[in-house]
């Protein structure tokens, strides 16, 4: 009971009402902002989906097995071909394409804005003091909580769906960049700077190359979080897969959800193995496995 009493006594602090009051200023404000933004999110997602249902299912997939063959080996090639054959089998491949357009879209985003950060992280204490709170709170936050003001600013859609997608997917490509280029090795720096080599040129020629295989896994990882957002971004008219997994879960269709989540896994395990393999031809990962 004496707990209770001291809890009614604390002062409520309006944290929600303070979010809420930022987020009506920037649908006031800002409107054209948000308008621009998602003009050009959803045409470049449609777009994409366009490109990838220009060829017919089968030859897309015989195209991205070759891929596969090519970057990983045959074993990934066989899987690429029987998995993307599998979701044409289940009449899910026009879901399977707008939640691939989805993915790669959002971690392109995620891509050109966490690399900048995580390098300036790399550069500056300051920064990486500033950033590293941010990214706990983004790593942390429940991701629903992301498609609130997300559907306050860009109304329901594919729009919404790929600007949560990017939020929940920033952290690890920021930590992880940050990460690699911290860990590149002093002397290294301090050779390159005793030639009188530019800041600028450090970052490019040495820091940032020693770091591309900590940089690709971090790339590897905003992939794999952009489709675990596939079905919550299906809960604001995203479409795709999550609309199938979300119309299984509605209609308690045992079926329909446990196809739409194998199509998931199958998007997954490609496009995992496709970017590992792109790490692994980095030019450090090609040195390493020689010394090796």
């Amino acid at each position: 009971m004496t707990d209770r009493v001291l809890a009614s006594d604390l002062p409520r602090v309006p944290v929600g009402d303070g979010f809420d009051d930022l987020v009506t200023w920037c649908t006031d404000n800002l409107g054209w902002l948000f308008d621009g933004i998602g003009s050009a999110i959803e045409s470049t997602v449609n777009g994409l989906t366009d490109v990838l249902n220009v060829l017919p299912p089968l030859v897309l997939t015989l195209v991205l097995a070759l891929l596969a063959l090519f970057l990983r080996g045959w074993k990934l090639g066989v899987f690429t071909l029987l998995g993307f054959g599998l979701i044409e089998s289940m009449e899910l491949w026009e879901p399977a394409m707008d939640s691939l357009a989805l993915v790669l879209v959002s971690a392109v985003v995620s891509v050109v804005i966490s690399i900048p950060v995580g390098i300036a992280a790399a550069r500056s204490d300051l920064v990486s003091r500033v950033t590293r709170p941010v990214l706990d709170l983004m790593q942390t936050m429940p991701a629903f909580v992301y498609l609130i003001p997300a559907i306050f600013f860009f109304s329901i859609g594919v729009v919404p769906g790929v600007v949560a997608t990017v939020i929940f997917s920033l952290p690890p490509g920021v930590r992880l960049t940050e990460l690699g280029i911290r860990g590149v090795d002093p002397e290294m720096v301090e050779a390159g700077e005793a030639f009188g080599t530019p800041p600028n040129r450090i970052l490019t020629r040495i820091q940032i190359p020693l770091a591309m295989p900590s940089i690709m896994a971090g790339v590897n990882q905003l992939i794999m979080l952009s489709l675990s957002m596939v079905v919550i971004a299906g809960m604001v008219g995203a479409g795709g897969l999550g609309g199938e997994v979300l119309e299984g879960i509605n209609r308690v269709d045992v079926a329909k959800g446990f196809e739409g989540g194998v199509a998931v896994v199958v998007l997954a395990i490609f496009l995992d193995r496709i970017t590992g393999a792109l790490g692994d031809r980095t030019t450090v990962s090609r040195a390493m496995a020689n010394i090796i």
